[in-house]
């Protein structure tokens, strides 16, 4: 294929890519297919698509348009030249707000039309749930729908004119009245009259097959609205003319619970005479959490609007009364309704996992019935499940008799293969019973073109073929899909997976410890390509700062993929087209929240590094700043910190470490504190022991705290940032939480004959002084053996303190130190064991997340994952009663990405709100990420991370406005990027309370 590429270079000015990476990224869609092209162009406009087209039918080579990648049935995929739209030809050509209209390229992302349609009070009207990284090209392709499509209609029918250009290389304006017909199709048409008249079922979301019925005379003879739907089989879209809609002012949300998702779908078509914007069905499997929901089994999300909020409040209160349900709310809050409208857009991803966590499959993703019929249709369907041993959640466009679900196929061998056919065959009679539609929003691509027959009957089918040869005479475009198409149960996805499990070193606990079953998570539906977050939202920020797709989770994954395929990615896990994609993988976790199937690109990253590197020379900033523990305890053992800052400050020497330790040259190396807070907090500790001796020999008993913590001297806080410790301390002592030091030596444990722990001391002849590390620095640079021994020591040093308070089922550990335990107290007064508060939010998350995935088989993990806090968790917990000094101040900053996908940041919001400090902190990710932003080749996207949200929040927060960052490294890309000084929560309440 060298001579194809180099003529397609030849002959276009977009990007041509026959590269290992640029074929792997296409190799699927959101499907259960997998097709591996020969290359990808990018075509910067028409001429160049004509050109492509061209240079591949004089070499008979297939062609595939590709939008976003979100299609569920496969028809994004092939083995030809995949033709990419998003990265040039995704603009939004014309906007007439007086006309209702738009002119837009295929490339273009259905947000970026609402964004600009929506000043003038106008919106697109179809909206999948995938508006956020979908295509007009891939909608107008697949002729989709969206929660919308009750007032709307489908993608077609907001269609007016289509620019295509043909294999043959001729460009078409399709239109109304035969506008653009290529020659053959009129004839074809007038001979088959009849047939078209009577040969479709008459329901509103009919997608499968070709629309020919379009092109009747008392339809208008509509080609554009018959070229929708094709799937990229017909022709190539290179501009669309669009109708656009008015967009209500106000908008209400009746949500209705009902028993089951069959009441719901029999209560669903009674609704829609009361003119409905949406009437969506969710069951309760697909919900984390009802909070927010009203009673029962299953919900209809029934959304109505109006002029004012009054007006579509009072529609949404005519339909709760007329509707038959067990409970129901109405809610006018926008926040509450797009934190509602969120849960019913994730279920793509979430229906993927079964409520056992077993892996759930698409494939029979959107049948479509008359909406009358849908209680009925779903009892069958039910039924059909039992009988072949199957589970899956249906939800879905009830109003439209349309229906998702993702089923728990086994796709990995034959007999599950076998087992999908034979359903998939008897699901298409049932649907066909009940005059459905085998596809009512996503196409038939490969998941269901071979069973059109079945619904159509041969004779419409072999008229499908012969407008295909109209079109296409050469089947060049997209082949194997809607006609001659490809068997359903080929070309599976999983198929090239390996049958063995890998060795891996982490314990994937949620995937059964399979890394094959990790990496299978992403099922494509692209949520990481979107290229704004809102809200709180994190991932994925070196996809929104490069638009690359290899740069996106979803990119990774398919990489990963194919890396354990073996097929395109040859090298295992010595690839460097998987390193280098993963390299610009900040490691911020936010797939592990926002992903919808909790994708965790920074432990794969890790994982595939400590494989990569096996054996080999790291880059250096693996050693420089993955080590870098070791070297800030030399530093404070030597008490030298004064001496490297000074030399840090000396522009030649610090360019010189900067480069030998791989170190970005536009960074400056931060200083280093004088003093660590474990040397202050040990001083603090023998002035206070004093102060208790005294009060003793006087006759009066300490005032001792009810509650007690271990405050973890975590790396930054104790040789960075000891400031924030200090401030930890102050406040939870103001609260009555005594403050603990982590033992320095290894303490010894006394057990009783049947486990239990009697007490425990200190051995003072032991001179081994370990510290507690989370092992994040480790970690982050896939350095895992170095981790786990860490991590293991950190274990060990803590171990009599885990099993305070907690039923001991580890077997007693010969210790190699002869020294005896002294006799200590029984543990009957640690009623309440001490937890363990992290300040720095990313080694609580490694703490709570990545420890006990990393030593899956050793108990006192996760222990010592449970016993972890946050400074705010912990002030909650353990001083409910106390109440902060009252600021009453305004906050801007950015909740920490660790702390938003693996802690949470509730306890943080409402201490923020006890302590009258108001305003929300912004989401995405500081770009800085630890080791990240300070490696070398990584500045520009660091950058761009920390300007996409928190720079902007910081510059524009009014004076006096306390700026909030609880991550060091968060701290230091504020003072670095914008010369601003950000705090952690700890400093500004004990900041307070001295005042």
């Amino acid at each position: 294929m060298t001579e194809l590429a180099a003529e397609l270079r030849s002959a276009v000015r977009g990007d041509v890519g026959f590269d290992v990476t640029s074929r792997a990224l296409v190799t699927m869609d959101a499907s259960n297919y997998r097709r591996v092209p020969v290359g990808v162009v990018a075509p910067r406009d028409a001429d160049d698509v004509a050109a492509a087209l061209e240079v591949c039918r004089s070499r008979g080579v297939p062609v595939v348009a590709r939008g976003g990648g979100t299609s569920i049935a496969g028809q994004a995929t092939g083995t030809g030249v995949v033709l990419d739209f998003t990265r040039h030809m995704n603009r939004l050509v014309d906007l007439d707000p007086i006309g209702c209209t738009a002119v837009v390229q295929p490339g273009l992302v259905l947000d970026r039309l609402q964004e600009a349609a929506a000043p003038h009070g106008l919106r697109f009207g179809p909206d999948p749930s995938t508006h956020g990284r979908c295509t007009l090209g891939g909608m107008i392709g697949n002729n989709s729908c969206g929660s919308h499509s009750v007032a709307w209609g489908t993608t077609a029918d907001s269609v007016r004119e289509l620019d295509v250009i043909t294999v043959s290389g001729r460009r078409l304006r399709l239109g109304q009245g035969w506008s653009g017909a290529p020659d053959g199709l009129r004839a074809l048409v007038d001979g088959e009259l009849a047939r078209l008249r009577t040969g479709f079922p008459d329901l509103p979301r009919r997608i499968s097959g070709y629309a020919l019925d379009a092109l009747l005379p008392e339809r208008g003879a509509d080609v554009a609205r018959s070229f929708c739907g094709s799937e990229g089989t017909l022709g190539i879209l290179t501009e669309a003319t669009v109708r656009l809609v008015a967009s209500p002012r106000a908008r209400a949300l009746a949500v209705l619970g009902y028993a089951d998702e069959s009441a719901a779908a029999e209560a669903a078509a009674g609704l829609l005479a009361f003119g409905p914007l949406t009437v969506e069905g969710m069951a309760a499997d697909l919900v984390r959490s009802p909070a927010g929901l009203p009673r029962g089994g299953a919900w209809l999300f029934v959304e109505t609007g109006g002029e004012t909020g009054e007006e579509a409040r009072a529609r949404a209160e005519t339909i709760v009364r007329a509707a038959d349900a067990l409970d129901t709310t109405v809610i006018t809050d926008p926040a509450e309704q797009r934190a509602l409208w969120r849960i019913r857009e994730d279920a793509a991803g979430t229906a993927t996992r079964m409520p056992d966590g077993s892996e759930a499959w698409p494939g029979w993703e959107d049948c479509a019935v008359p909406p009358a019929r849908l209680g009925a249709y779903l009892r069958d369907f039910r039924s059909l499940l039992s009988a072949h041993g199957l589970r899956g959640t249906p939800y879905g466009h009830f109003g439209d008799g349309c229906i998702h679900v993702r089923i728990d196929f086994d796709l990995l061998g034959e007999e599950g293969v076998a087992c999908f056919r034979r359903f998939s065959e008897e699901l298409a009679g049932v649907v066909v019973a009940h005059g459905g539609s085998l596809s009512g929003e996503h196409g038939d691509g490969l998941a269901r073109a071979e069973l059109l027959p079945r619904m159509y009957g041969t004779e419409m089918v072999a008229l499908f073929e012969r407008a295909k040869g109209v079109w296409d005479p050469d089947d060049l475009l997209n082949p194997g899909v809607l006609v001659r198409p490809a068997p359903l149960d080929a070309n599976l996805r999983f198929s090239v997976l390996p049958r063995e499990s890998v060795d891996v070193a982490f314990g994937y606990p949620s995937d059964g410890g399979d890394f094959s079953a990790a990496v299978r998570r992403c099922v494509g539906v692209a949520k990481c390509r979107t290229t704004e977050v809102s809200g709180p939202s994190v991932m994925c920020p070196s996809f929104r700062a490069t638009g690359e797709e290899e740069h996106s989770t979803r990119g990774r994954a398919r990489l990963l993929h194919e890396m354990l395929a073996g097929e395109v990615v040859t090298d295992g896990w010595r690839s460097t087209e998987v390193r280098d994609a993963l390299d610009l993988c900040l490691s911020c976790k936010g797939c592990r929240s926002d992903c919808p199937v909790g994708v965790d690109m920074a432990t794969y990253k890790a994982e595939f590094l400590h494989h990569h590197y096996a054996g080999r020379r790291r880059p250096a900033a693996h050693y420089s700043m993955g080590r870098l523990p070791v070297w800030l305890r030399l530093v404070a053992r030597t008490r030298t910190a004064a001496v490297v800052n000074a030399l840090a400050s000396v522009r030649p020497l610090a360019a010189l470490a900067k480069r030998l330790g791989g170190i970005a040259p536009e960074r400056r190396i931060p200083r280093l504190a004088r003093e660590p807070f474990s040397r202050w907090e040990r001083r603090r500790q023998r002035k206070r022991l004093g102060e208790w001796v005294t009060a003793a020999q006087a006759g009066r008993r300490p005032d001792l705290p009810a509650q007690t913590a271990f405050l973890w001297p975590d790396t930054f806080t104790e040789y960075l940032s000891p400031s924030v410790g200090r401030a930890a301390v102050r406040v939870l002592e103001a609260a009555g939480v005594a403050v603990l030091e982590l033992p320095a030596r290894r303490w010894k444990a006394r057990r009783s004959n049947d486990g239990g722990l009697e007490g425990y001391g200190m051995s003072v002849l032991n001179p081994r002084r370990p510290r507690a590390c989370c092992g994040l620095t480790y970690l982050s640079t896939g350095q895992l053996d170095r981790a786990r021994a860490v991590l293991r020591q950190t274990l060990d040093l803590l171990e009599p303190f885990l099993l305070l308070g907690s039923d001991l089922d580890v077997e007693p550990e010969s210790d190699p130190d002869p020294d005896p335990a002294p006799e200590l107290e029984s543990d009957e007064e640690f009623r309440y064991p001490p937890p363990f508060v992290v300040l720095e939010p990313s080694c609580a998350a490694a703490l709570r997340s990545d420890l006990p995935e990393l030593l899956p088989d050793d108990p006192r993990a996760a222990r010592l994952a449970a016993r972890v806090l946050t400074f705010a968790e912990a002030l909650e917990r353990l001083a409910p009663d106390w109440t902060p000094p009252r600021l009453d101040r305004p906050v801007t900053g950015q909740t920490h990405c660790h702390q938003h996908a693996v802690l949470g940041d509730a306890p943080d919001r409402r201490l923020r709100e006890a302590a009258a400090l108001t305003g929300d902190l912004v989401g995405g990710c500081c770009g800085l990420a630890g080791n990240f932003g300070f490696e070398k080749g990584h500045f520009e996207v660091s950058r761009a991370c920390a300007e996409e949200q928190l720079l902007p929040a910081v510059r524009e927060a009014d004076p006096g406005t306390v700026v909030l960052a609880d991550g060091f490294s968060c701290r230091t890309q504020l003072e670095q990027l914008a010369g601003v000084r950000g705090r952690h929560l700890a400093e500004v309440l004990a900041e307070a309370l001295e005042s």
